[in-house]
């Protein structure tokens, strides 16, 4: 896979050295820790540079960081190259989640319908309370930022208010308590 033909998922960004074999402790940016051990290969790439295939010799997680050895790296200058570098993987290959569940980057963009009417009430631009994951296991406690004909329009992701949420097509249908619209503007 071409490294500019996929958007990438950062997983881990890698912090320092480990040990004297060439190893590298990252800092975990997922919240299924437990699949860097299975992965085989990623892209390391930083903002200043593209990302490059690389394959993973081992991973552990050690102390709550991903401990990678990465094929070709072998003493701890070249682990010391890859420093503040992230590891990718194609957004396509991210893990799947149940049915009750989102990816932030599923539900921006998404317009919001109000049952029974006639036009989207705005389009999700932001979503608070998620922090830097990609996803949680918390959905009840965010809320969508709403871009509402220019207002902003604060909904609770919670699923007596979201009856639907359909990210395929883009679309979540709501029912908003009495009230909800009043206090957001």
């Amino acid at each position: 896979m071409c490294a500019d033909s996929f958007t990438p998922l950062t997983l881990a960004r890698i912090v320092r050295p480990w040990g004297r074999r060439g190893e590298v402790a990252a800092e975990i940016l997922t919240d299924f820790p437990e699949r860097l051990t299975s992965m085989r290969e990623a892209w390391l790439a930083s903002e200043q540079s593209a990302p490059r295939h690389v394959h993973i010799a081992s991973c552990r997680i050690h102390l709550r960081q991903a401990i990678f050895h990465f094929q070709g790296i072998d003493t701890i200058s070249d682990a010391e190259g890859l420093r503040g570098l992230e590891v990718q993987v194609p957004l396509e290959r991210r893990a799947p989640v149940s049915s009750d569940r989102y990816y932030i980057s599923d539900l921006i963009g998404c317009r919001i319908w109000e049952q029974g009417a006639a036009a989207a009430l705005g389009v999700v631009e932001d979503v608070q309370g998620a922090g830097p994951e990609q996803h949680s296991t918390h959905v009840e406690s965010w809320v969508l930022v709403v871009n509402a004909a220019g207002h902003e329009l604060l909904i609770p992701l919670a699923s007596e208010i979201c009856t639907r949420v359909d990210t395929a097509a883009k679309r979540i249908d709501v029912h908003l308590p009495a009230g909800l619209l009043e206090l957001n503007h």
